[in-house]
C-alpha cells in the first residue's frame, strides 16, 4: 500500500490535455451504446441470462427511479419531472413485475452482491414505496442480510431528511452518493438547482451518523458563472467534513442532445482556459488533502474501498461507474436501464408507456442490445485494465485470448508510439504504462483499441475528453 499512492499520481499538463481534448466514450461498457441494435431483443435476452446460471457468479441489480421534483439546466440524464409524486406510484407496480420476471431467469442460489437505485430521483419516493421496492426485491432475489453486500443510492439532499437517510440504512443501503454539485449560490441560480450548504451537510452528517460505510459527494465542474476561485470555495468545504469519495464530472454542453440545456446562458459557461484551471485547481485541492486520483473524474480516500480495489487490481467498471465487483452479472430493471449479463449488453425501453405496454403484456422490456464478439470481449479487456488500473500486462493478456499482442494490435501500436514520444505512456514488449501526464487523457489511450471509432468514426456521439 505504500507504494500506491506514489504510483497512481496524476500530472497537470495544459499543452497535452489541449492537444488531446477530443470527444470520445466514457467507456461504462465496450462495445459502447452507438453500438447497440434492435435486433437483441427480449428473447435473446432471455436465452443469455438462462445460460449464465450455470457460472453460478453473483448478481448486481440496478434499479432506475426516473423522477425529479425539479429540473436541473444542466442535466443529461433519462429522467420524468413532475411534482406530483402519485405518477410514481403505477411506474412502482410495473417495476415489482418486471422484478418477478428477471428474477424468474436467475437461480435463486445466486446471491446479490451489489445493489443500486440511481436516476432521476430514487428519494423521490416516499419512505413507504421505497421500503416495499427493497422488501419485493428481497422476495425475489438472493438478498444479502448481513451487510456484507455493496449497496447502493443516489440522494439528492433536497429531496431527503435525516429520517430518510436513517430509513435507507435500515432497509439495507450502506453507501451513499450525494448530488451536489456546486455550492455556490450563483451558479446554483444559473443551473436552476437551489441547494443551501446547510441542506447538503445535514444530510452528509446524517449518514455518517447512521453508519453509512462509503459517502460520495458528486461535483460538476465547467457550469456557468464557475471561476477557479469560487469553485475551490466548494472543494474546500467538502473536504472540511471529509467524504470518502468524490466524482467531479466535467460538465459537457451538448444543448443539440439535452433539452434543458438549452436554458442555460452560453456566454456565463468558463472558456476552455477557464475549465483547464478549475480542473488544476481541482486536482491540486483534492490530491493536497490526500485524496487519490483513482481516473475518470473520480477520487477516493486510500483505505476507501476503490482505491484499495485499484491497488489490488480488483477494480472494475461498469455503467454505474467504477466498482470492487467484477465477477457480478449486472440485471438493470426500470426504463432506460442498462443490463450486462453474460457477455451481453441489453438495454430497457425508454418511456413509460411503452415500459407499462410491454410489462403489462408479460414480456420483458428490453429493446436493444448487442452480443459480444471474441474481438470484442478482448477489447474490452484492454480497455478495462487501462481504464481502471493505468497498465496492461501483455503477457497475461497473451495467454487469456491466445494472440500475440504486436501482432494483433500492430496498427493501434503506432498510435501508441506516438503517444509514447508524447509522454501519455511507456509501451513496453511486456507492458503498457499510463503515465501521470497521461492519466487525465485515458479516455484517448482507450479510443486507440475501440475499433468502432476507427471503422464508423462515431465520435460525434460523445462528449470531449475534458
Amino acid at each position: 500500500m505504500t507504494s500506491q499512492r506514489t504510483e497512481q499520481k496524476v500530472q497537470f499538463d495544459a499543452d497535452l490535455i489541449r492537444r488531446y481534448d477530443h470527444a470520445g466514450p466514457r467507456y461504462t461498457s465496450y462495445p459502447t451504446a452507438v453500438q447497440f441494435s434492435e435486433s437483441f431483443n427480449a428473447d435473446v435476452y432471455h436465452s443469455h441470462a438462462l445460460a449464465t446460471n450455470e457460472s453460478g457468479r453473483p448478481l448486481s441489480l440496478y434499479f432506475h427511479i426516473p423522477f425529479c421534483a425539479r429540473l436541473c439546466f444542466y442535466c443529461g440524464c433519462s429522467k420524468v419531472v413532475t411534482k406530483n409524486r402519485v405518477h410514481a406510484a403505477p411506474y412502482l407496480d410495473d417495476l415489482h413485475r418486471e422484478i418477478a420476471m428477471q428474477a424468474s431467469l436467475f437461480g435463486t442460489d445466486r446471491r446479490v452482491d451489489q445493489l443500486h437505485w440511481g436516476g432521476g430521483t430514487p428519494t423521490f419516493l416516499s419512505h413507504e414505496q421505497m421500503t416495499e421496492l427493497m422488501w419485493v426485491t428481497a422476495r425475489h432475489f438472493n438478498i444479502r442480510d448481513d451487510d456484507t453486500g455493496e449497496y447502493s443510492i443516489e440522494v439528492d439532499p433536497r429531496e431527503a431528511s435525516a429520517e430518510t437517510i436513517a430509513l435507507l440504512r435500515g432497509i439495507g443501503f450502506n453507501r451513499i452518493s450525494l448530488g451536489v454539485q456546486d455550492l455556490d449560490p450563483r451558479v446554483q441560480q444559473a443551473v436552476n438547482r437551489i441547494q443551501p450548504e446547510e441542506q447538503t451537510l445535514e444530510i452528509m452528517y446524517a449518514a455518517r451518523a447512521n453508519g453509512f460505510r462509503s459517502i460520495n459527494t458528486d461535483l460538476i465542474y465547467g457550469l456557468p458563472l464557475q471561476t477557479s476561485d469560487s469553485f475551490a470555495s466548494t472543494l474546500d468545504r467538502i473536504i472540511e467534513f471529509g467524504p470518502d469519495r468524490l466524482s467531479v464530472f466535467n460538465y459537457a454542453h451538448l444543448p443539440h442532445l439535452f433539452r434543458p440545456q438549452r436554458r442555460i446562458n452560453e456566454t456565463d459557461l468558463p472558456t476552455p482556459a477557464e475549465k483547464l484551471e478549475i480542473l488544476q485547481v481541482t486536482i491540486e485541492r483534492l490530491t493536497g488533502a490526500g485524496y487519490v486520483y483513482i481516473g475518470m473524474d473520480h477520487f477516493a480516500r486510500p483505505d476507501d474501498e476503490l482505491a484499495m480495489a485499484q491497488a489490488n487490481g480488483r477494480l472494475y467498471r461498469n455503467f454505474q461507474g467504477y466498482s470492487t465487483h467484477s465477477d457480478c452479472d449486472l440485471v438493470a430493471m426500470g426504463i432506460t436501464s442498462i443490463s450486462s449479463v453474460g457477455n451481453t449488453y441489453s438495454q430497457n425501453i425508454k418511456d413509460l408507456d411503452g415500459y407499462r405496454e410491454h410489462i403489462g403484456a408479460g414480456h420483458l422490456p428490453v429493446f436493444r442490445g448487442v452480443e459480444l464478439g471474441m474481438d470484442d470481449i478482448l477489447r474490452r479487456a484492454v480497455i478495462s485494465e487501462l481504464i481502471c488500473h493505468f497498465s496492461l500486462d501483455i503477457p497475461r493478456l497473451e495467454d487469456r485470448f491466445g494472440i500475440r499482442f504486436g501482432e494483433y494490435f500492430n496498427v493501434e501500436n503506432l498510435v501508441l508510439a506516438n503517444m509514447q514520444a508524447d509522454g501519455l505512456l511507456e509501451h513496453e514488449e511486456e507492458m503498457i504504462r499510463v503515465l501521470p501526464a497521461g492519466r487525465l487523457l485515458i479516455r484517448n489511450i482507450c479510443m486507440v483499441f475501440d475499433i468502432y471509432l476507427r471503422h464508423r468514426q462515431e465520435k460525434k456521439a460523445f462528449s470531449r475528453v475534458i
